[in-house]
């Protein structure tokens, strides 16, 4: 009998916490445990060798026959839901990973347990041609974007540049984008169009294209043929996101999950490790023909019991064994004219330097990789700490590296390629984001009980941004809770927030904030807060010297005034030696359109909420600088 391995990851917030001690089994189909055991602090569990057919059986079309292992696993730990995963998927020679987002069960719950189905791929099914009519191609007026060429199965692509993010959740324009950017997220609704029923989830972009990748094809087929397919699926959401497909036509989401329209996406499956690698290198990589500016709607099926217009994913078998590279088996179904290109991604916050850092590299590149592993460790203690973040990557350095690399399942060579960097990078941001938010909530100043009263759209003042942070960290642990931002204006997302909230914890889904809700948001956040661990932030440095100035204890924002703001702007000014896009500001004690303006940007670099508001966590970002 032949063999894989099945990996359990427990983490909660996007993997900005990891979940140690959660108790984990997993069982064949008779319901017989082969394996148990308890998560470390990394929130990782051993890796098991469990029993599938042999690899050969997956490398054919035959409906007849299931030519992958499937198992089931139960993850508990008190305090949490009890998760339980129906046939997740072990093929021969693949290492399986399972990324479990554990959910805080809240103080006043029943004991809570949730079952997840794990379907076959379509590759294994009668599936059916995306149905919907392409958009019409635009011809290009400018492009700034990097066109690549793809002839040989590489998966390291060009660098891109920096630029801002792009949240698929907030297209509205009725006119198409001007230029393709890869969002952080996309909403995805599990299920028809129409079906106004389904919910919707927030899932990072990158984590998306790897979940549809491993719903659709095999693990096990050849390296080019999963290249390919991996450059359909991104260009066919990029073309979604980028045409507005759905906003335009009065929906709140970006792509649906049914495989009559759209692409197979499957909340809560595992994943393969080898998908996972070569998503990490071209997740930004999508395909439009020469002269045109939109991604080229890329049309597939499975080929076999569907055809269609477009690309056959068992066909790209066929022809990746025959040599060819995943370019020229794109030319094999869609126009000769059909090119790749890179986009900007709104994650990456210092666009990778474009060669891999490794032992004895030098440079501000290497201080900018050490600093955020250090801050990472806060969260991950069984990363190594890096004594002395010169810029000289040694080998504390690299032991580092290896220990992120083996937690987030990348190839553990101890160098910062482009995979490494950027996913560094998404777990820099997620961390940094979390620890923002809390030191915020600290200024809120939530009341011991829950207000009495009653807020809906169009609501304004202390009361709507109150429950805008509730619900807004809340959001960060359930995905089919929509962020809203705390501006204080109750408006449509934040009614979207407030009704996925009620729908997701039994209240009536109406959108209005009143008693029941105040009560059931303060509980759920008071689970939260109860289930994290005591590393959520990080040391607290050593006491500054006089020149670099303490937290006043309060939010700046614009219109703010007086000594605290000259030491704001005098810390702005100190921060472009390592970040010079961080725009110069006059020292006068005014809180006005430069300041915020240096500071959103300052904050964009540092991996921080972009809202222009100086809390502690800014604040603290800025005095590292100066205390460097």
């Amino acid at each position: 009998m032949a063999q894989g391995t099945l990996k359990i990851f427990t983490t909660i917030g996007e993997e900005s916490l990891p979940v140690g001690g959660v108790s984990y089994a997993i069982k064949d189909k008779q319901g017989n445990i082969l394996f148990s055991g308890i998560t470390d602090e990394s929130g990782e569990s051993g890796v098991y060798t469990l029993n599938a057919p042999p690899r050969d059986l997956t490398l054919a079309p035959n409906p007849n026959i299931r030519p992958y292992g499937v198992y089931d696993v139960t993850v508990l730990k008190p305090g949490f839901v009890t998760l339980n995963f129906i046939d997740v998927e072990i093929f021969d020679g693949i290492d399986s990973i399972l990324p479990i987002t554990m959910l805080p069960q809240g103080p006043t719950d029943e004991e809570e347990e949730i079952t997840t189905v794990i379907p076959p791929p379509t590759a294994a099914l009668p599936s059916y041609p995306q149905a919907q009519v392409a958009p019409p191609d635009e011809p290009i007026i400018t492009n700034n974007e990097q066109r690549i060429t793809n002839n040989v199965a590489r998966i390291e692509v060009p660098p891109v540049g920096r630029v801002a993010a792009v949240q698929a959740a907030a297209l509205t324009q009725s006119d198409p984008l001007p230029s393709v950017r890869i969002p952080d997220y996309v909403i995805v609704h599990l299920g028809t169009p129409s079906n106004s029923a389904a919910p919707n989830v927030r899932v990072r972009f990158i984590d998306y294209i790897k979940n549809v990748t491993s719903s659709e094809i095999y693990p096990t087929w050849p390296v080019n043929s999963i290249i390919a397919n991996v450059h359909c699926i991104v260009s066919f959401v990029l073309n979604r996101i980028y045409t507005e497909w759905y906003p335009s036509r009065g929906y709140n989401f970006t792509i649906t999950n049914s495989t009559t329209v759209d692409q197979y996406f499957v909340p809560n499956r595992n994943i393969f490790q080898n998908i996972s690698q070569i998503v990490d290198g071209i997740f930004n990589v999508y395909a439009r023909r020469v002269g045109f500016r939109n991604p080229y709607f890329t049309e597939y099926c499975n080929g076999t019991t569907a055809t269609c217009k477009g690309l056959s994913q068992w066909g790209t078998v066929t022809l990746a064994n025959r040599g060819m590279t995943p370019l020229q088996i794109l030319h094999n179904y869609y126009p000769r004219d059909l090119a790749l290109f890179t986009a900007p991604s709104g994650n990456v916050i210092s666009s990778y330097p474009g060669t891999p850092l490794s032992l004895g590299s030098t440079g501000e590149n290497v201080r900018l990789i050490q600093n955020r592993l250090n801050r990472i460790r806060a969260n991950y203690p069984a990363i190594p700490q890096i004594t002395n973040p010169n810029g000289v990557f040694g080998p504390d350095t690299q032991a580092a590296v290896r220990k992120f690399q083996q937690i987030f399942y990348l190839l553990q060579d101890g160098i910062v390629g482009r995979s490494t960097w950027h996913k560094i990078t998404q777990i820099f941001v997620a961390v940094t984001k979390l620890a923002e938010l809390n030191g915020e909530g600290e200024r809120i100043g939530l009341s011991p009980t829950p207000p009495t009263v009653t807020i809906r759209q169009g609501s304004r003042g202390a009361d709507v941004i109150h429950a805008q942070f509730l619900l807004n960290y809340i959001g960060q642990f359930y995905p089919e809770i929509p962020i809203p931002i705390m501006d204080s204006v109750f408006g449509p997302t934040t009614t979207a927030a407030v009704t996925a909230f009620q729908r997701r914890f039994g209240l009536t889904a109406d959108g209005v904030v009143g008693p029941a809700t105040w009560r059931r948001m303060y509980e759920i956040y008071s689970g939260i807060i109860g289930q994290e661990p005591p590393s959520v932030n990080p040391p607290q440095p050593p006491p500054p010297p006089t020149n670099c100035p303490t937290y006043p204890g309060f939010l700046l924002r614009p219109g703010s005034t007086g000594a605290a703001v000259r030491d704001l702007q005098t810390l702005l000014n100190t921060a472009r030696r390592r970040y010079s896009a961080v725009p110069a500001v006059s020292v006068d004690g005014v809180f006005g359109p430069l300041t915020a303006a240096s500071v959103r940007t300052f904050q964009l670099y540092a991996g921080l909420t972009v809202d222009g508001i100086v809390g502690p966590a800014t604040w603290a970002a800025l005095r590292a600088i100066c205390l460097a």
